[in-house]
């Protein structure tokens, strides 16, 4: 089983959820001590662990949360705090079972200790040192010091850790939706000198608040640590129904905004009050696919730069000589590019005659992608011969690793350079969970930067193994760049990567805020190849939501939604839209090196008018 720090390593690491939730929807009362539940219903304290566990939780906290002098005093269990804290420990360890790690959890005293006299905060010193001593003596992993409103507080705890014990310590406070402390600090400032402390390996936030607002909170402390961030929303905020107080957010709601905490850099996902074993698994599911795509550089099957085996190796065409669309690129003009994509059934009919169109108002290609979205359709292979056999326009055609292996992605390459299609563009692709078909099987043998190395070495004439082919391929080696990637240093990380690998140009995904493409930009301007600028005209303001929040990797200024929420018609939304992606357009003509625009729902003559090459009012 690996440590915690070594799990931090991966792209994501999934927290349980609530504990006080499960023990009252399975009966306890809520004027029970839950931990004394460690003593006399550990078998419930038990099985949910295991739910947690089996949900995915690559870690589950001790039912140690009150279990300190001050709190059990209360129920008058001062005494037993180390047998219950010990008891908690042995059932986490068997319900983990070498399959999850322990973590320690350690809760607030309960007291303002500002307002405290010494002899008070000695005594609260002490109860923090008595519970960390028999976490540590029981057995626990780590140590999660969480629920913190008083940053105070927390230093008095992990001061008391630190003297007594040097297992790793997790610190997350909480905040509500003025991101301000119980006691009115923003939150900023309370968690600033907790993320400084060196023996705190990973700092975040948990409870009080729903995934929204922790999310707006979680985008602020990336800003001011380097440091793996934690976080662990509420399911919402609770409401009242037949005397009940729910929570209301849904798995597949905590699931989305999961996706979302990835993308701004969140190292821990888990859940608070509220969150059951159901929210856990949606959260594991969503995220899990996008943690290895983030992670498979270097790729999983290694293909080397040079393959072993001595083999004859022809000498690879230069771009301008692959294809029409590399020649304008290798000589600097501007490339124009419609990006159609294949239907859902076999009928191309459509696809053509939008092809046939963009080849009439002079367009330089038709990107075609592979399942976007991880959607099921017509084969971009069949769908890009269609198009050159009867629009005669070249065709950019989307290779993506995630439904084929390493074998199949090499035949797929051979046969598309056998079809005529000269013009490749290698992605990771989107995981299943983002498409309609969420329980379908992800490959990613490869992912973009290995899969560039491989059709790098076919134009060389040389297969994935080293082996000899009979003649080289000639396919343009067309890669995809993310100017607004929530963790930009790995994003130009990877794209110096395909760059080495041979990538000949990149188109990027949706450019809303030119100012972070010249960013982008200048940022890999020691590894130039050119940049092509996508453009996506919004269709409407729900359409612009939509890019906003659903789409992995866009970034939509808010003052583009205003914009756009300004249309009251949808022939508005509709010309607003063609207005923004021309004005964006405009900007980057002098940088990029052309633009590839997306014809949204398949209207192609949206993405003509926002190139300017058909009149806006006259679409229909």
């Amino acid at each position: 089983m690996k440590t915690i720090v070594e799990l931090l390593q991966q792209a994501i690491v999934i927290a349980d959820g609530a504990m006080g939730t499960m023990l009252y929807q399975h009966g306890a009362f809520l004027n029970t001590c839950f931990e004394e539940l460690n003593l006399t219903r550990p078998e419930l304290v038990g099985r949910i662990h295991s739910e947690y566990i089996e949900a995915g939780a690559d870690f589950i906290e001790t039912n140690t949360y009150g279990a300190n002098a001050f709190k059990l005093a209360r129920f008058g269990l001062s005494d037993r705090s180390d047998q219950i804290i010990r008891a908690a420990v042995e059932i986490a360890r068997q319900a983990a079972n070498e399959k999850a790690l322990v973590a320690g959890s350690i809760g607030p005293l309960g007291v303002d200790l500002p307002q405290v006299p010494e002899h008070l905060r000695n005594a609260a010193y002490e109860a923090f040192v008595s519970q960390v001593r028999s976490l540590d003596t029981a057995g626990v992993d780590f140590l999660l010091l969480e629920t913190f409103s008083s940053s105070d507080e927390l230093l008095l705890a992990i001061q008391a850790a630190t003297s007594i014990c040097t297992k790793p310590i997790f610190a997350q406070m909480t905040c509500g939706p003025k991101q301000e402390t119980l006691y009115g600090v923003p939150i900023l400032d309370a968690i600033a000198p907790i993320a400084a402390h060196p023996a705190v390996i990973a700092v975040g936030l948990n409870c009080s608040v729903g995934p929204s607002d922790m999310l707006e909170a979680a985008r602020k402390i990336r800003n001011i640590t380097p440091k793996p961030i934690v976080v662990q929303p509420n399911a919402g905020f609770p409401r009242q129904v037949d005397g009940r107080m729910l929570y209301m957010c849904t798995p597949e709601y905590m699931a989305e905004y999961a996706k979302r905490f990835l993308e701004n850099g969140v190292k821990v996902i888990g859940g608070c009050c509220g969150t059951t074993p159901a929210h856990i698994r949606e959260i594991a599911r969503a995220v899990r696919p996008l943690a290895r795509i983030s992670t498979v550089s270097p790729a999983p099957i290694s293909v080397p730069a040079s393959p072993q085996k001595k083999q004859p190796e022809f000498k690879a065409k230069p771009l301008a000589q692959k294809s029409l669309l590399g020649k304008k690129i290798a000589d600097n003009v501007p490339v124009y590019c419609v990006e159609l994509t294949p239907p859902r059934g076999t009928d191309s009919a459509r696809l053509v005659q939008n092809a046939k169109i963009c080849a009439d108002y002079g367009i330089d290609a038709v990107n075609i992608p592979d399942g976007p979205r991880a959607s099921a359709r017509l084969s971009p292979l069949v769908s890009a011969v269609k198009i050159q056999q009867a629009a005669n326009i070249e065709t950019i055609l989307h290779v993506c690793c995630r439904d084929k292996n390493i074998i199949g992605l090499q035949s797929d390459l051979l046969g598309i350079d056998a079809m005529g299609i000269k013009n490749a563009l290698l992605i990771t692709g989107d995981p299943p969970k983002l498409g309609e078909y969420p329980d379908a099987t992800a490959v990613f043998d490869l992912d973009s930067v290995a899969l560039t190395r491989v059709v790098s070495n076919l134009n060389r004439g040389l297969d994935i193994a080293g082996n000899a082919l009979p003649a080289p391929l000639s396919l343009t080696i067309g890669v995809g760049a993310n100017p607004v990637a929530s963790e930009l240093h790995r994003e130009i990380d990877r794209f110096i990567q395909k760059v080495a690998a041979g990538a000949e140009y990149a188109i990027t995904q949706p450019v809303f805020d030119v100012e972070m493409f010249f960013a982008f930009q200048t940022a890999v301007k020691d590894h130039p190849i050119p940049l092509i600028a996508g453009i996506w005209p919004f269709t409407s303001y729900k359409n612009a939501e939509f890019m906003a929040n659903e789409v992995p990797g866009v970034v939509v200024p808010p003052q583009l939604l205003e914009r756009m929420s300004k249309a009251v018609t949808p022939e508005d939304g509709r010309r607003i839209g063609i207005e923004i992606a021309h004005e964006m357009i405009e900007r980057l003509s002098p940088h990029a090196a052309g633009f590839a625009v997306s014809a949204p729902f398949g209207n192609v003559k949206i993405a003509l008018a926002a190139m300017g090459r058909l009149d806006p009012d006259h679409l229909d």
